[in-house]
């Protein structure tokens, strides 16, 4: 069983432009739609297509337009009593795969329903395989709180993934190696905010082909105790970097449609390939064949395994990066 906790929970509604986006008129859309979001439940929607098994943990309340579209999807969810509906994030897409999102801040969690939302993924952790801490965090909770939660499940048998970013991401890293978890997923500018390099460069550098640059990030935080780096770069693919080595995993070309969900569906790629005992480098694979499937769907689409081709994937085996001198 794989565990995902999402603290801030979204319905996601699409909106597929006819044309371009243009400030200030009147604009058409081709279709709209909605789905249930947040990148732990995204994983868990991942992951059950997949045929993975997997429950979302995340705070709800009966009557939740949200819980009832999980209930729609066959997703497995636990929920945690909270102050309000979940919010709603707008996600605007071009004919040409620009992607604009509108996020709202969330509902605020009281300190009962926060200790609640602990105690549900601690209890869980002890009988799962993976726990997956993922998003961001809604207004109430503490910028430290994903620290808080691997540090307190070190002691389950469950390995600890974690991908979110700015304050909650850079407040994980504080408190390495004592929070480090087993897994971490940056993309680009993530990894930046984690060891000061340019997020930008890395993704140009890796395009151009040479990840090196990404390789030697990853190994940074490694060093400060993460076991594995899963660093995803957009169309330049991703790195994996472990104490035992690095790989780099290029997609095959697409045409995309929408990035929406598309590090969340490279995550659950990869933890599925994880659970069947795959290999580091095709665990990458996996990765980077969900991802790159994501990209090419339309909205908050996620693959299913119809959609995935793992064997267009390529992976290099890179220099493993050497640590950094004491």
């Amino acid at each position: 069983m794989i565990v995902t906790l999402t603290a801030n929970p979204s319905i996601d509604r699409t909106v597929n432009l006819v044309g371009r986006l243009e400030r200030g008129t009147v604009l058409r859309a081709a279709a709209t739609h909605s789905d249930p979001g947040g990148k732990g439940v995204n994983v868990a929607r991942a992951l059950t297509s997949a045929g993975v098994a997997a429950v979302a943990v995340l705070p709800g309340n009966e009557g939740d337009p949200l819980l009832t579209a999980l209930s729609e999807h066959g997703i497995e969810h636990v929920t945690v009593a909270t102050s309000g509906p979940a919010r709603t994030n707008i996600t605007i897409t071009e004919p040409d795969g620009t992607t604009t999102k509108v996020n709202e801040p969330g509902v605020a969690m009281s300190a009962e329903s926060l200790a609640d939302l602990q105690s549900e993924i601690i209890e869980r952790g002890s009988r799962a395989e993976w726990v997956v801490l993922s998003g961001s965090l809604p207004p109430g909770i503490p910028t430290d709180w994903y620290a808080t939660l691997v540090e307190a499940l070190r002691s389950a048998p469950c390995r600890v993934a974690v991908d979110t970013s700015d304050a909650p991401l850079l407040a994980l890293a504080d408190r390495f190696p004592a929070a480090a978890p087993d897994l971490v997923k940056p993309n680009s500018e993530e990894l930046a905010q984690l060891t000061g390099a340019d997020g930008q460069l890395l993704e140009a550098s890796a395009l151009r082909g040479d990840p090196t640059a990404t390789a030697h990030a990853g190994r940074q935080l490694v060093d400060r105790g993460v076991e594995a780096v899963l660093a995803t770069l957009g169309a330049a693919g991703a790195v994996l970097v472990t104490e035992a080595g690095a790989w780099w995993a290029t997609p095959p070309p697409i045409v995309a449609r929408s990035t929406v969900g598309a590090g969340d569906s490279s995550l659950a790629g990869y933890l599925a390939a994880h659970m069947s005992g795959a290999t580091p480098a095709d665990c990458l694979r996996s990765a980077v064949a969900y991802g790159s499937a994501a990209a090419a769907l339309p909205g908050t689409t996620l693959p299913t395994p119809e959609h995935v081709d793992i064997d267009a994937v390529t992976v290099t085996a890179l220099s493993s990066p050497a640590p950094d001198p004491a």
